[in-house]
């Protein structure tokens, strides 16, 4: 009898976990494939907002095309610009601070795989991106990475160690450049040439 109870137990659970992934992979479907196509921004920012539980500040803009892996675990700060087809992967947490620009085609990583591991298990750690950083087009951020206030990422670059503040870095791996100069007081006001539209 007892071993009834656990083979039922047992179905269900398996049950109610492939209901589960099943509702994720609609969710994440829907989110990547149709929402990040339409063409109103308010639309799109309220999908984000109150479907996939993003903690997206007032004046933050998620251009068309973003693409993202999970409900939750991103913060977006004032002001903040994700550009078109960028790539959030939010498995782990992922915060974006106030006037960042995260230029087109950006990736930022929090997940992926333990080279030593015999089982090829995860291994995923948050990314930081704090206020008026500048990530350039293409650039890919890797997992545990914190980019300094005020700091750039050129074009195509792959960074895989924290940036200190107002650095710039470059290359594959990224390396110092040179130091931002100037005093950081701009607000980024994007605004679409239609105003509920981009």
């Amino acid at each position: 009898m007892p071993n009834r109870h656990m083979t039922a137990d047992r179905i269900r659970d398996a049950v109610l976990k492939r209901c589960r992934r099943f509702w994720h992979a609609t969710l994440l479907y829907i989110t990547n494939h149709v929402i990040s196509r339409c063409l109103s921004s308010r639309c799109r920012l309220f999908w984000y907002r109150h479907v996939m539980k993003f903690n997206i500040a007032v004046g933050a803009a998620i251009l068309i095309g973003c693409r993202f892996s999970k409900q939750g675990n991103l913060t977006v700060g004032e002001h903040t610009v994700i550009n078109n087809d960028c790539r959030i992967d939010n498995r782990e947490p992922v915060r974006i601070g106030a006037n960042v620009s995260l230029s087109y085609g950006t990736l930022v990583v929090t997940g992926g795989h333990d080279i030593d591991s015999s089982r090829f298990a995860y291994k995923g750690e948050g990314v930081e991106i704090e206020d008026y950083v500048w990530v350039c087009a293409r650039a890919i951020i890797q997992p545990g990475v914190k980019l300094g206030r005020g700091s750039v990422v050129l074009p195509g670059s792959v960074v895989t160690a924290s940036v200190p503040e107002r650095h710039v870095v470059g290359g594959a791996p990224a390396r110092f450049v040179k130091e931002r100069k100037a005093e950081l007081v701009y607000c980024q006001d994007w605004d679409s040439v239609v105003p509920p539209l981009g």
